[in-house]
């Protein structure tokens, strides 16, 4: 799998667990770590967290206030799935027992120039994250304990149990 391999097929994800399968393709093809049994959950949090894994758990929280919020905003398909798939990474490699955030978010920037190249919206997201304009009618929700759990979302190629 080269850098086209990645460019092409982030264009044409259209789901959470797609996004989701091309970061655990770049870890494996970078890092050489994989594993499986992740949930993805859409929760309300405050504005500044993006996203978390609780460590030792199986499940990724992804901010659904900001995603709506993003998913508006941004120019386009491609912006938003670069979004995606750099917080989905990040929480990934959180999974694979990386927990210092330095370290992280170095990784985030390694994994996606040599998956990318220097030039995609990814490292953009990376090094840049959008400024969100939050709209002076919206009101954080994120007090509320609703969670949605995202369907899926981790495709398994192989059952646990042989």
């Amino acid at each position: 799998m080269d850098k086209s391999y990645f460019i092409e097929s982030l264009e044409r994800c259209r789901s959470y667990g797609d996004i989701f399968d091309l970061v655990k393709k770049s870890v494996k093809k970078i890092l050489g770590l994989h594993r499986v049994g992740l949930l993805l959950y859409l929760k309300n949090l405050p504005p500044n967290i993006g996203a978390y894994y609780q460590v030792g758990s199986n499940g990724i929280v992804l901010n659904k206030s900001l995603i709506n919020i993003m998913g508006k905003t941004l120019i386009s398909k491609i912006e938003f799935n670069s979004l995606i798939f750099s917080l989905l990474l990040h929480e990934y490699l959180h999974s694979l027992g990386f927990l210092d955030e330095e370290e992280v978010r170095r990784l985030v920037y390694e994994i996606s120039i040599k998956t990318f190249g220097e030039d995609h919206p990814v490292v953009k997201m990376v090094l840049e994250p959008p400024l969100i304009s939050i709209p002076a009618s919206y009101t954080w929700e994120y007090l509320n304990h609703d969670v949605e759990m995202v369907r899926n979302f981790e495709r398994i190629e192989h059952s646990y149990i042989a």
